[in-house]
């Protein structure tokens, strides 16, 4: 007996072809069948994606009834907007994601736009980027080996679910999780948005303009996410204020002890302060890598 796997093509919207939007843009263009149709905000860009085979046509507004899946790359705010204001032109049954750096601000209201409008809106967020922003540096292997985090609705169908795991794992993803938009926020406050706060502001030592030929592979481990995109990192950082001003403040608090065992030379405290961050940072990477 022979058997035959159905395999499902789609019609692919993305809006924002970014750096996020562009990759996932030229990844399911590169590892699929799937068509894609994309928007920008910027003319040229959208151009460049068409020629270079991100895209296959621009998509337009009398384009989403015609999408299978909508995948929003846009800031949190413009995501909510966008999604909102064209909610009645998207294809009934189809699944809308977005790619934003927080949850909690977007989900809920999304979840109920897509109830009262036939659709299901799933949340995501892709792990990777670049320390660069715009189509330009957007690539196809971008996602190649990343996590993706999927916030779903409660009632959510369950195989919609799986077909979307499926295309993510089809452009890179290895790992796949799902979880609350407060979970996710309370944990990107630590993992992602309070490394770019610490690395933003070491870099603004005096030290920092005459460090060369002093560096090695700590500064540039930590300094690698300052440079950063400011317009959405700081609309990323307010939507998510309550956890992120948190962190900096427990780290505000343990670097208090640091610099008091310093300044009194208490070797004592200080030695015992290195060692139960080296033996934490041992035990975390011991139990993540079971």
């Amino acid at each position: 007996m022979i058997f035959k796997v159905l395999v499902i093509i789609m019609n692919i919207g993305i809006v924002g072809l970014g750096l996020i939007g562009g990759s996932i843009a030229k990844a399911i263009k590169y590892n699929t069948d799937n068509s894609v149709f994309g928007t920008d905000i910027v003319k040229s860009v959208v151009l460049k994606a068409k020629l270079l085979g991100a895209i296959d046509k621009e998509l337009t507004s009398d384009m989403l009834s015609e999408c299978d899946m909508l995948i929003v790359a846009l800031y949190p705010q413009a995501t909510v907007d966008y999604i909102t204001q064209n909610a009645s032109l998207i294809k009934k049954g189809s699944l809308v994601i977005d790619t934003c750096g927080i949850k909690g601000a977007i989900c809920q209201k999304l979840f109920d736009t897509a109830d009262a409008n036939g659709f299901t809106f799933i949340g995501a967020h892709p792990m990777a980027g670049l320390h660069f922003s715009g189509f330009d540096y957007s690539q196809p292997n971008m996602f190649d080996n990343a996590s993706m985090i999927l916030v779903p609705p409660k009632n959510v169908d369950i195989a919609l679910l799986e077909q979307l795991k499926n295309l993510f794992s089809k452009i890179g993803f290895t790992v796949i999780k799902t979880t609350t938009a407060q979970d996710h926020d309370k944990k990107i406050a630590y993992t992602s948005q309070l490394a770019h706060v610490v690395s933003n502001a070491y870099v603004k030592s005096p030290e920092a303009e005459v460090h060369s030929g002093f560096s090695a592979g700590s500064y540039q481990d930590l300094t690698r996410v300052a440079k950063l995109n400011p317009a959405m990192w700081t609309e990323l950082f307010l939507c998510n204020k309550e956890n992120l001003a948190a962190e900096i403040d427990g780290l505000i608090e343990n670097l208090k002890k640091y610099s008091e065992a310093i300044k009194t030379s208490d070797e004592k405290t200080l030695y015992e302060l290195l060692k139960e961050g080296s033996d934490r940072k041992e035990k975390i990477d011991g139990v993540k890598h079971k």
